[in-house]
């Protein structure tokens, strides 16, 4: 039985941009594009009427901008939501509508409204799909901190954290680093799939939010215990060991991933330069990254965390990890900095 298109409504200002993405949209035989809306109130009153699966959303609009739509959306039997943005223009804007419960982003190659659009057709195209396959995410108060780590016997610590996600992740990282203790043991490296030119702005944002001190990811940064690292979108990052220093490097080789940063190349680094001292930690997301990175890790000794399915805005990234006997635990995104703490 085939299965039903998935029905798409196109929210952008500019006239010429809803032509194009219609056209891009309605040319895959699986999305129905149902209507185009001009602004954020157009949008909110055809969301009721249509009750599309998903909307590609613009950010900047007169009216009521997109954000505005995010924080208007019903509680129930709300659509997911792509932003199609400009990160020259709208990072920050981005970045919030992400940790406020889009679905993903695709990058508008320019600001301006010309054919250069037809760019993105087939990143658009996929990433509709794959969100019509995703939970629609729940907004809500990060919980409190857990309580600061102990003393642990130095033969067992963790020395570094990594962790991985990719759809959904901005806002699982949020609620996990927000609700992470003061006086955090370990450095923490991150390798998140966003496009380029957003990463500063997450880093940003996360850092205001967090007890932990998290920026972006320069080459050469030495790593320290509380210190959180946010890979460069559009870059991979390794970590390295040299006697008692630690450090984050830009890739100098290529990497096979589809995805850049690269989870596994991430997680693979972290096996080598800190063995069983590694704890990788795999949050939501489609596909496969982080299932050989998490491989090395176990192969040295280190152990893996995954986000459990109830929490996940994508099941697939996690459930890998776990279908290959590779996780220690599963624990939703809530139950994560006890679960990372324990493992301490």
């Amino acid at each position: 039985m085939k299965r039903p298109a998935v029905r798409v409504l196109v929210v952008d200002d500019s006239a010429f941009v809803r032509k194009v993405l219609r056209q891009v949209l309605g040319a895959s035989s699986s999305i129905e594009v149902v209507d185009t809306a001009m602004d954020g109130l157009d949008a909110l009153e055809k969301i009721a009427r249509y009750k599309p699966d998903v909307v590609t959303l613009d950010l900047t609009m007169p009216n009521l901008d997109g954000l505005g739509v995010l924080a208007s959306l019903p509680r129930e039997g709300a659509p997911r939501v792509i932003v199609v943005s400009s990160a020259d223009a709208d990072s920050d804007v981005g970045v919030m509508a992400l940790q406020q419960g889009a679905t993903d982003l695709v990058e508008k190659p320019t600001a301006l409204a010309t054919d250069r659009l037809f760019e993105v057709a087939d990143e658009l195209v996929r990433k509709v799909m794959a969100a019509a396959e995703a939970k629609v995410p729940r907004v809500e108060p990060p919980p409190a901190p857990p309580p600061a780590p102990g003393a642990t016997p130095a033969p067992s610590r963790t020395r570094l954290v990594v962790v991985g996600a990719s759809t959904g992740g901005p806002m699982a990282l949020t609620r996990l680093l927000a609700a992470m203790p003061a006086g955090f043991p370990a450095p923490i490296v991150v390798a998140l799939h966003i496009p380029p030119g957003y990463t500063e702005s997450l880093a940003r944002r996360l850092d205001d939010a967090s007890a932990l001190s998290i920026v972006e990811a320069s080459d050469g940064l030495e790593l320290r215990p509380g210190l959180v690292v946010l890979a460069r979108g559009g870059t991979h990052l390794e970590v390295r060991r040299d006697l008692a220093r630690a450090s984050v490097h830009f890739a100098a080789t290529a990497s096979a991933s589809l995805y850049c940063p690269s989870v596994d190349l991430l997680f693979a680094s972290a096996a080598a330069g800190f063995g069983p001292g590694a704890l990788g930690v795999v949050l939501t997301g489609m596909g496969d990254d982080g299932l050989e990175g998490s491989r090395a890790i176990r192969a040295a000794g280190g152990r893996i965390l995954v986000e459990a399915e109830s929490s996940c805005v994508v099941y697939g990234m996690p459930r890998r990890v776990l279908e290959a006997g590779l996780a220690a635990a599963a624990a939703p995104i809530d139950q994560m900095p006890a679960a990372i703490l324990r493992h301490l």
